[in-house]
Parts: structure tokens; C-alpha cells; sequence
């Protein structure tokens, strides 16, 4: 059939314009280590409906929860290599490709979550996030991961000596590992991904995360005792590949960014939440919950850590963040 000058123009119009308007939607890769009814899917969720309906659908995301891209120090490196595109992830892992954030993972350093809070939006935390493009990564804002808590399959832990001897599984992670030496506790260095498993089978007699990591991987089906011992602040990143990053538009990052600090409230209120409900849950779940721990005692046994990590971070500056009021 042929068609008219007149047509054929209007075709290649239509056609052209068809093709312009895909070729103008990116879909960005990002993964986190829970589901996406956790708070890092609920933080990647926000982030992602900001991103889309401020940039008029040019950019939308594609979720991998649950591990699917690998551990979080496997994701770490797909970001810098640019094969992934985001990242919402803990910041265990981190200090081994920016050593600087290391000092934000000191044992009974954050008071409460507005202490913690505070210095991560404060200038002691944004200095931070300006060390990462040097290390092929950008961070776009905090989020949160929450005060980790110890669970075991063996006894309640009120003070260090009920911890000492445990295999407990940590993060890739020398501060949490040299601190929680001090406790007695066997640190047992184990991706994420492995833990449910090695707790199942008694290769780690138990593991320490925030309530709400506790809660969206069902440890209550394989771990009996939870002790709220707060040992460590968690805070949590949203990382994204300079690849990405590098193609954007002042306005497009503007964007990127404004979107990422609504993804750390939404973040954080849904940690709030789960400590708020989940602590119960998880007794009703089977959980025998030891919720006051004596925190003096930790403390006190962390002290011959604390001179290592004087040396390695400067006590002015471990003293500067306990400061923050």
C-alpha cells in the first residue's frame, strides 16, 4: 500500500517521537538486603515514587529485595563498577571502601536515636558523605538501620559474661568485631544471606541486628532469645552508582537528592514503628524478650576497645560526636 508524502511524514514523526519518549525512560537497578515491606523497602519505595513523579517518568526503578543481587559488600562493589545502579544498605560493609565512616560503628557511642540522628544530619555526618566520590561511590542521604540487639539460641544476655563464648555471627565489620571481642562473644564474620541458614543449622549460636531486620527475616522461627542491648547504632545509605550520577542534570540530582531525604524519614519512622510493635510481635512469635540489659557492664568491658579505637579514629573525635546534644 503506499501512502503519501504527507502521511509518510507524519509516520516518521509519530515514530520518531514513540522512540524519543522510551528511549528517554531509565529504569535504575536498586537492591537492599530485606523484603520490600521492610524499612529498606519502604525507604526504596519512597525514594523510587519521588525520583519517577519528579522527573515526569524518565526515571523509574526496578526493586531487587531480599538479597537478590548478593550480599550488600557484593552490591557495594556493583555500584562502583556502575552494573548496579542503587543501593539502600547498612553500613557494616562500608568502611572497607571508606574507612572515614568506620567511626560511626563504635559500640555504645549514640545515646538514643536523637543523638544518632542528629550527628548523621549534623555536620559531623555530611562531612562524611563527602568522602565517598573519591571511592567511586555517591551517597545521596542516611537512612536507617536501628539499634542492633543480640539474639541467641542458648540463654538470656543481661550482661557481657552471658554473651561470652557464643559464636555470634557480625558484619565484615573490625570496629563491631573488636568491640564485641571484649564481650567474649566468638565474632563470626557471614553475609547476610547465609545467616537465616547457619542459624537453622547451628553453625552460629545467634546474630545481632535492629528489631526490624529481626522481624522481616523471621529469625523468631530459628533463634529463642532476644536481648535488647542497643550495643550498636546502625544507621543505613543510600548509594548510588557514579555512572548514573555523572549523566545527570543539575535539576535531575536536585531531584535525586530531595527524593532521598524523604526516603530517610520514611525510613526512619518505619524503624520507629517496627521497635514500637515488633518487640511484641516477636514474643508472640515465641521470643523470650530480655529487655533490660545492664548496659553499665558493656560498657565497662568495652573500655579496653575504646583505646584502640581512640587511636585509630583520635579520641577528639570520638568525643566530638558523643557531644552532640
Amino acid at each position: 500500500m503506499k501512502i503519501g508524502p504527507l502521511a509518510a511524514a507524519c509516520l516518521a514523526l509519530a515514530l520518531g517521537s514513540s522512540s524519543s519518549a522510551f528511549a528517554q525512560t531509565t529504569t535504575l537497578k536498586i537492591g537492599y538486603a530485606t523484603s520490600k515491606e521492610s524499612h529498606y523497602g519502604v525507604g526504596s519505595t519512597v525514594f523510587c515514587e519521588e525520583v519517577e513523579k519528579n522527573t515526569a517518568g524518565r526515571f523509574k526503578c526496578q526493586h531487587f529485595a531480599n538479597s537478590a543481587l548478593g550480599g550488600e559488600r557484593e552490591q557495594i562493589e556493583a555500584i562502583q563498577l556502575g552494573t548496579q545502579d542503587l543501593l539502600n544498605t547498612s553500613t557494616g560493609p562500608v568502611g572497607n571502601f571508606v574507612p572515614e565512616m568506620k567511626i560511626v560503628d563504635i559500640p555504645f557511642l549514640f545515646r538514643d536515636y536523637d543523638h544518632a540522628r542528629k550527628v548523621m544530619d549534623g555536620p559531623i555526618g555530611q562531612d562524611i558523605l563527602t568522602k565517598f566520590p573519591s571511592k567511586g561511590i555517591i551517597a545521596l542521604a542516611w537512612t536507617e538501620n536501628g539499634f542492633r540487639h543480640m539474639t541467641n539460641s542458648k540463654r538470656d544476655i543481661v550482661k557481657p559474661s552471658d554473651a561470652a563464648g557464643l559464636k555470634m555471627r557480625t558484619m565484615e565489620n573490625k570496629v563491631h568485631m573488636d568491640g564485641y571481642r571484649t564481650f567474649g562473644i566468638l565474632p563470626t564474620p557471614m553475609a547476610f544471606p547465609e545467616l537465616f541458614g547457619a542459624l537453622q543449622q547451628g553453625t552460629v549460636d545467634g546474630q545481632e541486628n535492629p528489631i526490624p531486620v529481626i522481624l522481616a527475616s523471621k529469625f523468631s522461627q530459628v533463634q529463642k532469645h532476644l536481648s535488647l542491648t542497643g550495643h550498636v547504632y546502625s544507621p543505613a545509605l543510600l548509594l548510588l552508582s557514579p555512572k548514573v550520577w555523572n549523566k545527570l542534570s543539575d535539576s535531575d540530582k536536585k531531584v535525586f537528592l530531595a527524593a532521598a531525604q524523604k526516603a530517610s524519614v520514611a525510613q526512619r519512622k518505619k524503624v520507629n514503628d517496627d521497635e514500637n510493635n515488633g518487640i511484641a510481635q516477636l514474643e508472640k512469635d515465641g521470643m523470650k524478650v530480655t529487655r533490660i540489659v545492664d548496659g553499665n557492664a558493656f560498657r565497662e568491658a568495652l573500655k579496653p576497645a575504646y583505646v584502640g579505637y581512640a587511636k585509630e579514629f583520635g579520641a577528639d573525635n570520638i568525643k566530638k560526636i558523643s557531644d552532640v546534644r
